[in-house]
């Protein structure tokens, strides 16, 4: 389940991404406007190409804390008092 929420979040924030990315492209590399080109190169190749990066990523990065959920401590035991 947790890897299942890993992609979503990362699928979300990698299509935020590509879009910034297709952005900062299209003003860089100052690409014609003409009849929407840059908007089609910004939308159909940085935002799916950052939100399928960002969708494994974050889905093996929550997999691998799933596996890994015996080794990380959620919860802190209670401090003993001392022994006088």
């Amino acid at each position: 389940m947790l890897a299942f929420l890993g992609l979503l979040l990362g699928t979300l924030r990698g299509a935020a991404l590509g879009i910034s990315a297709g952005l900062a492209w299209v003003e860089l590399a100052q690409t014609s406007n003409f009849e929407g080109y840059s908007d089609v190169l910004m939308f159909f190749t940085f935002m799916p190409l950052g939100a399928t990066i960002g969708g494994i990523g974050g889905a093996l990065l929550f997999a691998l804390l799933t596996m890994r959920d015996d080794a990380i401590a959620l919860e802190r035991e209670p401090v003993r008092g001392r022994d006088r």
